[in-house]
């Protein structure tokens, strides 16, 4: 039987999926490896890392499944967004990447502003220049390291690297492109433009293409490498949330995805460009063809209740941590979280912003901070979708949820209530690697498009809907919103 392959290459791991014709994961690959912080607000990673766990990631999927490299139709390619790869005129890396987490390029991104003008630069580009985007970080790089400015000959997202290493190839995809802020949105292509403000050479930059169109083929170096066959197609894919979006069937105008990771996003297909004006919430290119997407993003959702885990429960499993809050009513008798432990991005695009526990008192114990934590992730999901409405993008009756997070029913309760809309689950957990799967599937040729992949691939289950506490929650988000405006000026006190 033929497969196709998805890779998702994301911050912490390489995972490879093989799907079947019927849309079944028959095996899952994955490579770990570290990213560095070389000094404070920076993140950064070597790009060999990708490529080796993905050598890894697609031997192991291939070994224990059974399935030959040569029953693989096609390849498709997720990953992390906004990361800075820059290589010389032989593709060598010239330093490590600079991640899409990392918040150094605050100035760059104020330079980038007054530069191309900030209205203008939303009219163009659909946002607003923020620290973890990558125009910023090759600013940052001309402006603080010139001799490795002076060697570069492409620039590359993550993912890109891979497609590199695979094909051979220099490409991207649409979605990851418009996530750079150099690309015109509505175009669907580079910004001249922004390019020539900025003294960005075009000739550095990928050709793109839209996420079901091959853009090259597996060579037989890479093929030595991974068992694959030489030849095998690749698709051109799409950043992250975009192929996560593929993977749970967000692809027409009016869906909506939550994706419940590390970080927190809302994502809603459009099918035109559509931006929010002051670039609050993002607005990029689907890995879809003529569709787009807005998005709002929270930059610790899961990774507020990790920290706190972690921090105060070590050894409790998640399930026993989130069970027992489940004793405790809806708004935490008073208490609230701010989910900023790491900045955040919307609405508040501030790297500044911090987080912490607002009106404790002794009556509160860690089953009432677990449920605060829960319901400060929610309240700050709901501001992005707040922006999002307004707008345009119409208020969603259902959202088709994803991610670690959603494994608790006590949290799918509380998005249900605080967001105003039924949570969907879909059958596969793969998000974006079943999502590059998909894309993959389109190119090729099994099905048309990719709006009768996922019609045939991606099934959903409504799992919570808003109840008796969603008025509560109102009244309780209402309260939220207050509390960054009241405490911003503490983040940013020297």
């Amino acid at each position: 039987m033929s497969h196709v392959l998805g890779l998702d290459v994301s911050t912490t791991a390489t995972k490879a999926i093989l799907v079947d014709r019927s849309g079944a994961v028959v095996g899952i690959g994955v490579a770990e490896y570290p990213f560095d912080v070389p000094q404070p607000l920076w993140s950064e990673q070597d790009p060999e890392l990708w490529w080796t766990g993905t050598v890894a990631a697609i031997r192991s999927v291939l070994s224990t499944t059974g399935v030959p490299g040569d029953a693989v139709d096609a390849i498709g390619l997720a990953g992390q967004m906004h990361g800075a790869v820059l290589l010389d005129a032989a593709d060598r890396v010239l330093r490590p990447a600079i991640l899409w987490n990392d918040q150094r390029t605050a100035a760059e991104c104020d330079a980038i502003r007054a530069a191309v003008g900030p209205e203008r630069l939303v009219e163009i580009t659909g946002n607003d220049a923020l620290t973890g985007f990558t125009a910023p970080k090759l600013v940052w790089v001309r402006d603080h390291e010139p001799e490795i400015w002076a060697r570069v000959a492409h620039v590359l997202l993550p993912k890109d690297y891979v497609r590199l290493r695979l094909s051979g190839e220099h490409a991207t995809d649409k979605a990851d492109g418009a996530g750079t802020i150099l690309f015109d949105l509505a175009a669907r292509d580079w910004s001249a433009e922004v390019l020539d403000t900025l003294r960005i050479p075009a000739t550095w930059l990928p050709r793109t293409a839209e996420g079901p169109t091959i853009t090259g083929l597996v060579t037989d170096a890479a093929a030595a490498a991974t068992g694959l066959r030489a030849g095998t197609p690749m698709v051109a894919g799409g950043g992250d949330q975009a192929a996560n979006a593929v993977g749970v069937g967000v692809v027409d105008p009016g869906t909506v995805a939550l994706s419940l990771g590390t970080s927190g996003v809302i994502f809603a297909a459009t099918d035109r460009p559509i931006f929010e004006p002051a670039g609050r919430v993002h607005a990029f290119c689907h890995a879809v063809p003529d569709r787009w997407h807005l998005m709002s993003v929270m930059l610790s959702a899961a990774g507020s209740l990790r920290w706190f885990r972690d921090t105060f429960a070590p050894d409790a499993p998640f399930d026993d941590l989130v069970g027992a809050a489940s004793d405790i009513p809806a708004g935490s008798d008073g208490l609230f979280f701010l989910p900023y432990l790491t900045g955040e991005r919307s609405p508040h695009a501030d790297p500044l912003a911090r987080a912490g526990f607002i009106g404790l008192t002794i009556r509160h114990d860690r089953r009432h901070l677990t449920r605060a934590v829960l319901e400060g992730v929610a309240f700050g999901l709901r501001d992005g979708l707040d922006l999002m409405i307004p707008a345009g993008m119409a208020p969603p009756s259902e959202i088709r949820a994803s991610g670690g997070g959603i494994a608790s029913s006590l949290w799918r309760q509380i998005l249900a209530d605080v967001l105003g809309a039924e949570i969907l689950t879909v059958a596969t957990t793969e998000g974006a690697a079943y999502g590059a799967a998909v894309l993959a599937a389109v190119g090729a040729d099994w099905f048309a498009d990719v709006v009768g992949a996922t019609s045939a691939w991606v099934t959903a289950t409504v799992t919570a809907t808003p109840g008796p506490d969603a008025p509560l929650y109102a009244e309780r988000h209402a309260i939220f919103r207050r509390l960054y405006p009241a405490l911003a000026p503490t983040f940013h006190a020297s």
